[in-house]
């Protein structure tokens, strides 16, 4: 029998200069990066925690504190990998994820394509089955003002 499962994820992190910037499993060119306890990659901490909803899995936090060393600085490709074991050995696939990314500065449509990449092998899916998107808060709020970056995830999974 064919069980298929929806799951949701969001993350945000506060913008810092002198901070490398990781989203989506790159390293964006950026004067300002996300401040976190691993590499703070909001977009990939959104698509983990909407993998984990579709499987009842908990949290990221959960699952990886940010209060263990072990996981300080890691790169948060890890833990998406990491996150693949565990709704695995329950059974389930990746069918696809669809993404949204917050950020004022800098663009990153032309990132997307090698985003897309990098997420669609760890996730075991094909190009296709990997949707980013991007877009600004039109200087609303502390999004909008650059201080901040926001990532919203959906998945749909199949057993």
């Amino acid at each position: 029998m064919t069980s298929i499962r929806i799951g949701y994820g969001v993350d945000v992190h506060r913008l810092d200069s002198g901070i490398p910037l990781f989203i989506g499993g790159l390293e964006i060119p950026s004067e300002i990066g996300a401040v976190g306890h691993s590499d703070a990659d909001v977009l990939l901490h959104a698509i983990c925690d909407a993998l984990f909803g579709a499987a009842n899995r908990r949290d990221i936090g959960y699952h990886f504190s940010d209060t263990d060393p072990k996981f300080k600085g890691i790169d948060s490709k890890i833990l998406l990998e990491e996150v693949m074991v565990l709704i695995e050995a329950k059974g389930y696939s990746v069918v696809n994820i669809d993404t949204t990314v917050i950020l004022e500065r800098p663009k990153l449509n032309p990132h997307i394509p090698e985003m897309q990449e990098v997420i669609s092998k760890i996730l075991k899916v094909e190009l296709d089955a990997v949707s980013i998107k991007a877009t600004t808060h039109e200087k609303v709020d502390s999004f909008g003002e650059g201080n901040a970056i926001k990532a919203y995830a959906a998945c749909l999974i199949e057993k």
